[in-house]
C-alpha cells in the first residue's frame, strides 16, 4: 500500500471553489427562500457547479493520451495527471456537500453514507492505489451527465407549490428526466460495471490494483447502482400515479 501524497495545489483550490459557491448560493442567490429549501437549494447549486464541469473534465482527461501510455487504457491503467485532477475536483465537491449534510441534515443517513463511500473510492484511487481512474472517470461521467437535469428538476420541485412556473418546469421535465436517468443509470451503468467486474474477477488487473481495493470499489459501485435504480423506479411509480390522477380529473 502506497503512502498518500498531498503535494498538490489543485485540491485546496477546488475546496475553496466549492465553499465559495455554496456561500454564494446561500447568502445571495437563494437568500429569500425559506430556511429549509435555502440550504437544500445551496446544495443543488454546488452540485450544478460540479456535475456538468466534471463530465467535460473527465471526457477531456480520458481522451487525452500521453506519450508514456500510448496503448489504450484499461481498468487497471495508471492514473494520469488529468485523471487525478478530475478525482480531486470531485473529492472536493463531495467533501463540501458531505459537510452540508452533516451540519443541516445529520439524520439523512443514506446521503451521508453515499458521500462517504464515494469519497473512499476516489481518495484511495487518487492517493493510495494510483491506478484504476479510467473506470472511475467513465462512471463519473455516467453519474453526472444527468446532474443538470436532476438539479433543475429538484429546484423546480422545491418551489412548485408557490411558484406556478416552477410547477410547469417540474412537470415538463419529469418524463424526459426519468427516461434519461433510467437509460444511463439503469442500462448503460450496469453494463459498464459488469465489464469492470469481469475484468477484476479474472485477475486482469494483475498487481496494479490490490484485491482489497477493487473488491471494495465494486461493492460501493454496485450498491450505488442499485440505489439509483430503486430511486428512479419509485419516481416512475409516483409519476404514473400523478398522471392517473390528472386523467381522472380531466
Amino acid at each position: 500500500m502506497g503512502i498518500p501524497s498531498f503535494q498538490t495545489l489543485t485540491l485546496p483550490t477546488f475546496f475553496f471553489f466549492f465553499v465559495s459557491s455554496y456561500l454564494l448560493a446561500y447568502f445571495r442567490i437563494f437568500q429569500n427562500w425559506d430556511p429549509k429549501h435555502r440550504v437544500e437549494a445551496s446544495s443543488c447549486f454546488i452540485s450544478l457547479t460540479h456535475g456538468t464541469p466534471a463530465v467535460f473534465m473527465a471526457i477531456h482527461a480520458l481522451t487525452t493520451h500521453t506519450t508514456k501510455s500510448p496503448s489504450p487504457p484499461t481498468f487497471s491503467s495508471p492514473n494520469t495527471f488529468l485523471h487525478n485532477t478530475v478525482l480531486e475536483f470531485s473529492i472536493s465537491y463531495f467533501s463540501i456537500d458531505l459537510l452540508h449534510y452533516l451540519i443541516f441534515f445529520p439524520n439523512d443517513t443514506l446521503f451521508i453514507l453515499h458521500h462517504l463511500a464515494t469519497l473512499y473510492v476516489f481518495f484511495t484511487c487518487r492517493f493510495i492505489v494510483h491506478h484504476g481512474s479510467f473506470a472511475l472517470l467513465v462512471l463519473l461521467i455516467l453519474a453526472e451527465i444527468t446532474s443538470f437535469c436532476q438539479n433543475v428538476w429538484t429546484l423546480a420541485g422545491y418551489r412548485k407549490a408557490d411558484l406556478p412556473v416552477a410547477g410547469k418546469v417540474f412537470d415538463l421535465m419529469s418524463l424526459p428526466f426519468f427516461a434519461f436517468y433510467t437509460i444511463v443509470r439503469g442500462i448503460i451503468g450496469p453494463l459498464f460495471v459488469y465489464k469492470m467486474g469481469v475484468f477484476y474477477i479474472n485477475q486482469m488487473a494483475g498487481d496494479s490494483i490490490p484485491v482489497w481495493a477493487w473488491v471494495s470499489w465494486m461493492i460501493v459501485i454496485v450498491t450505488a447502482i442499485l440505489i439509483s435504480i430503486v430511486w428512479v423506479f419509485d419516481h416512475w411509480i409516483d409519476w404514473f400515479k400523478r398522471r392517473k390522477a390528472m386523467n381522472k380529473l380531466a
